[in-house]
């Protein structure tokens, strides 16, 4: 007799990668939107489900990027059973960009004035 695979329970890993701080409402977001228990080990989420498949969990990590503003230094993959958000290669976290740049000088101070 052969082996039903109705009922098997999916596990499905998903890597923050650099954005750890949204760990917490990832998960929320998660469960809220595809309606199943997410559990933190680690430095990653873990979705269990029996209906879920990768894709969905991927377009569910997306809708949280775009939603939260991230899609510009952020994107999502997914491979077997694993969804991991991506910074782009280049881009440069906020605080680091906004903390190593110097005041401007307006044109009255350049000149003296």
């Amino acid at each position: 007799m052969s082996t039903l695979l109705f009922g098997h329970k999916h596990r499905f890993q998903v890597d923050l990668g650099d954005l750890q701080n949204e760990k917490e409402h990832l998960a929320i977001f998660l469960q809220s939107n595809l309606d199943v228990p997410v559990a933190s080990i680690d430095h990653k989420l873990i979705v269990d489900s029996e209906k879920l498949t990768v894709l969905l969990v991927q377009q569910a990590v997306t809708k949280y990027v775009h939603r939260h503003n991230l899609s510009r230094t952020h994107w999502v993959s997914a491979q077997n059973d694993t969804v991991k958000i991506n910074r782009f290669k280049g881009a440069v976290k906020k605080k680091e960009k906004h903390g190593n740049s110097t005041p401007h000088q307006s044109i009255t101070q350049s000149w003296g004035l």
